[in-house]
């Protein structure tokens, strides 16, 4: 029998980043010598992980989670390289564990979350295990981490997350009729996707290039070229105000209810709840935003592994 201990193994996985068992294993196959075993893992576990890690990780999934009795909430993204790894349950159950990670420990960025502590192990440790249990190519992206009165939405199993941040009292926040008026405000802005809380949060550059579109569709229109400076400039204010009703969350027609704007909608239910609700800041997540998508298909990658 191979002569290591327990500490050989924790040692060995603090120094590569790979799972107990495969240090366990590299240990039995190296006789106990630690060099050998570090030697072992490069070739059979860590170089696996790494050639992985060059390949497209567009899909995965989103996730958000609130917790009012602790004031906190996340939302976050980690991919992989097929949907199918979404529905993991394994996969599933980490990004979970990633988040509780962050709820409880408050890591400046990616970097910082890798370092910290999952249950025996580390962030790092745990994702390359995944990487080579899964076997692909997985990677977190990005997190935001608010505290305070939160909500949290997950749409369609993780395609998108939103995660809403409130400013209210302990009570109202501990009410049931606050959670589902923040899950209604989640789902506003999953569907409609604002980029703004309210009119003061649009950057002044923003408008005035607003105002230059605009202008230069009034004088690109023969029916309105002509007219005097001051009209132009009246149809440019109401377009403004267009553009806020659109863009700005608090401005926009309530999807559940159009008679009322999303911010008319949370004054109504702050007034039955007998207090004030403002809603401060949001994140919406979208798995895969802006990523090299992969050029595969099903198809062509059943057809390759034939040859």
């Amino acid at each position: 029998m191979a002569n290591f201990t327990a500490q050989d193994v924790k040692n060995l996985r603090e120094q590569t980043g790979c799972g107990m068992m495969d240090c366990k294993k590299a240990l039995t196959e190296s006789d106990g010598n630690f060099e050998k075993a570090v030697e072992f893992l490069r070739e059979k576990g860590l170089a696996a992980a790494a050639k992985k890690a060059s390949r497209i990780a567009a899909e995965g999934m989103v996730y958000a989670v609130a917790d009012n009795a602790k004031k906190v909430g996340v939302v976050l993204e980690v991919n992989a390289e097929t949907d199918f790894v979404a529905k993991n349950d394994m996969f599933k159950d980490f990004v979970k564990d990633v988040a509780q990670v962050i709820m409880d420990q408050n890591p400046a960025d990616v970097d910082a979350l890798l370092a910290c502590q999952m249950g025996d192990t580390t962030v790092d440790a745990a994702l390359k295990d995944k990487i080579l249990v899964i076997g692909e190519n997985i990677k977190i992206r990005r997190f935001t981490r608010y505290e305070g009165p939160c909500a949290a939405y997950i749409h369609a199993g993780g395609t998108h997350a939103v995660l809403v941040s409130f400013n209210t009292s302990d009570e109202i926040a501990a009410n049931p009729a606050f959670e589902a008026c923040g899950k209604d405000v989640c789902m506003q802005i999953a569907a409609v996707n604002p980029s703004y809380v309210r009119e003061s949060d649009v950057p002044a550059d923003v408008i005035e290039k607003e105002k230059e579109i605009l202008l230069a569709q009034i004088e690109s229109d023969p029916k309105n070229a002509n007219k005097p400076a001051q009209v132009k400039e009246k149809m440019i204010t109401g377009k403004i105000g267009k553009y806020y009703k659109e863009n700005c969350l608090v401005d926009q027609e309530f999807v559940k209810d159009p008679d009322l704007t999303v911010g008319k909608y949370v004054e109504k239910v702050a007034g039955q709840l007998g207090g004030s609700i403002e809603i401060v800041k949001f994140e919406r997540y979208e798995k895969g935003e802006g990523l090299e998508k992969r050029a595969d298909d099903f198809a062509s990658e059943v057809a390759s592994m034939m040859k």
